[in-house]
């Protein structure tokens, strides 16, 4: 038997990775990064297949890593990990600064900015893991680096119950799901082949509530 929980209790940390079209540039919330060489230095990322940036960095290679802090606020999670670059610009109304490589990164809620460029990438069903070396890398500020438990403890807004939902109580309810990965909830039976159109985890990965 292989319990979910357990596999929650592994160290991650989260991430904004940024890469392009050519054109347009997309961002996304990915949460393993690990550096594997130290000479040359190369980091390995894991990115959902789902994910439009997963498409776009397999066809231009160059990407960069924002390695965020605990002082990021929701709504950078909710602007690059709850939205896909398919349909929106995930950096319009802003101005981003920019990396050698020409990538936006994310200044005011990162530690650090790592570009890279693909050496070898490996597909693992649901994800693809790409090596990459690093072109640049510099330190932005001292703040401590977000870890997943802290985001799920301290930044990721709770499910409450709202005092419409308490005086309806007598009525019959609705079912209501969570994603206990980003907190988009779902009313209705789930389908056992449901996919989280926030963060793209299956139905396995929500909680009833309701």
């Amino acid at each position: 038997m292989i319990e979910k929980e357990a596999m929650y209790k592994i160290t991650y940390g989260l991430f904004m990775l940024t890469t392009t079209d050519g054109e347009k540039q997309n961002g996304c919330i990915v949460n393993t990064v690990s550096m594997i060489t130290d000479n040359p230095k190369r980091i390995v990322v894991f990115v959902n297949k789902a994910n439009y940036t997963e498409e776009l960095l397999r066809k231009t290679g160059i990407f960069n890593v924002s390695i965020l802090t605990e002082k990021t606020p929701f709504d950078i999670f909710r602007q690059f990990g709850f939205s896909s670059g398919r349909d929106t610009d995930k950096f319009q109304g802003k101005t981003y600064p920019q990396t050698e490589n020409g990538l936006n990164y994310l200044p005011e809620y990162a530690n650090a900015v790592l570009s890279a460029k693909v050496v070898n990438a490996y597909d693992y069903d649901t994800h693809t893991l790409f090596v990459a070396e690093v072109t640049e890398a510099k330190t932005l500020s001292q703040d401590k680096s977000v870890t997943y438990e802290y985001y799920l403890s301290n930044i990721k807004p709770k499910p409450q119950t709202t005092v419409q939902e308490s005086k309806q109580e007598e009525q019959p309810k609705t079912e209501k799901w969570v994603c206990k990965i980003c907190g988009y909830e779902h009313e209705g039976p789930l389908p056992a082949d449901f996919i989280c159109p926030w963060c793209k985890h299956p139905a396995e990965d929500f909680e009833r509530v309701l």
